[in-house]
């Protein structure tokens, strides 16, 4: 039998010898590459290993390639030549962002109007003709006329049962609920003095002014306070830093400022009374101390950090001041211009169906992954298995 297949093997032709040889290294490079598969995954379930790699991959990050190093003196010459260049973009740059904050005060004068009208009809000042009022429904929402008829029933059924209601009641403290932004600053103490919000609005700065912008919090009279208006400025900049010209990326908030909160006595919800008991360490007599602490409140908003002339900040406050500088741009970009979809939560649907279209996307890629794996022959789902972690003792 030998003596066949050696005969077999000699009668072959060379090139399906070539052929069976380009095979078996296909096959060997297969075994090679699915081995490495099943490391790589091994190893990326060491954290050891892991962290390791992301503490290399941090120092590589951002890290020049040492070419510039090795350029000549001439050439080093030319590229400084570049840098003043892109200097002199910066500051042009930063002359278009004006511009553009010029545009914006011409068009916030457009939409005051507009704006002012919604004003009126959250807080009962005007109430709306029944044309303004009609509303063309999507075709998804269109109903037959029998469900018209029968809603309609229903909510004049709903209507003889309550009240007639003035404007569109807690109309701003529902915009705030609905903002995962703003409710995590929402406290239940606060909850009753925001429905007596009547308005926000936006004011740009004049012409010729350093620019920045005001957010005005208008209020019905109520029993917390005496202000009508709270007020809170951000100032901007739109020019390079002198020290660091290349890190411009548009205008920035640069600081801000609350205002002075009058309120009625007792009804103060960023203070809270603590009462805590004292021992003489003599007579060992106790006794209780009252204590006004600060309490958390969404109209600490309006007490922000105050920024040093040195501009060096603590991590607490500068954070404290990050977030109240995104909160700021946030009322000022979304939430005053789209008040009314993000009361009946369209805005935040628009958001939330952006992220699932993004999570889907992963979810397909991870089901590809696990495809491939599973039709691996050489994949032992074993070896995959995360081992498990240390136990230690506290």
């Amino acid at each position: 039998m030998a003596d066949i297949d050696n005969k077999d093997q000699a009668e072959m032709d060379p090139a399906d010898m070539e052929d069976v040889e380009d095979v078996e290294e296909e096959e060997t490079c297969e075994d090679e590459n699915s081995k490495a598969r099943q490391l790589t995954v091994q190893m990326m379930q060491n954290p050891q290993i892991l962290a390791a790699l992301q503490e290399r991959l941090d120092g590589l990050n951002g890290s020049p390639s040492g070419y510039m190093e090795s350029l000549p003196k001439v050439v080093k010459r030319r590229v400084n030549a570049l840098k003043n260049l892109q200097v002199k973009c910066a500051h042009i740059e930063a002359k278009f962002y004006e511009e553009v904050h010029e545009l914006e005060r011409k068009y916030a004068a457009l939409y005051q109007p507009l704006f002012d009208k919604r004003s009126e009809i959250v807080s009962a000042a005007y109430e709306p003709t029944d044309e303004e009022c009609e509303w063309k429904a999507d075709e998804e929402e269109e109903l037959t006329d029998e469900m018209k008829e029968k809603a309609k029933l229903e909510e004049e059924k709903k209507d003889e049962e309550k009240e007639d209601p003035k404007g569109i009641p807690e109309f701003w403290s529902t915009v705030f609920k609905n903002v995962d932004l703003l409710s995590d600053m929402l406290q239940e103490h606060d909850e009753p003095i925001l429905k007596h919000l009547q308005d926000i609005k936006v004011k740009f700065s004049d012409p010729g002014q350093p620019m920045s912008f005001t957010l005005e919090f208008h209020f019905e009279p109520n029993e917390f306070f005496t202000n009508t208006v709270l007020t809170k400025v951000y100032k901007m900049r739109s020019e390079p830093d002198e020290s660091d010209p290349f890190s411009f990326d548009g205008p920035e908030i640069m600081s801000c400022t609350g205002c002075t909160i009058d309120w009625t006595k007792g009804k103060n919800v960023t203070l809270k009374t603590i009462k805590k008991k004292q021992k003489h360490k003599g007579r060992g007599t106790v006794r209780t101390v009252t204590k006004t602490v600060p309490n958390d409140s969404f109209f600490n908003f309006f007490s922000p950090p105050e920024v040093p002339e040195n501009g060096e900040l603590d991590e607490d406050s500068e954070a404290v001041l990050t977030a109240d500088f995104e909160i700021g741009h946030f009322i000022r970009e979304r939430i005053v211009p789209r008040a009314v979809l993000y009361f009946t939560g369209e805005a935040i649907e628009d958001d939330d169906d952006d992220y699932d279209e993004e999570g889907e996307e992963a979810d397909d890629e991870e089901g590809e992954e696990e495809a491939d794996e599973e039709n691996d022959p050489d994949y032992d789902p074993k070896k995959d298995a995360a081992p498990p972690a240390e136990c230690k003792q506290q």
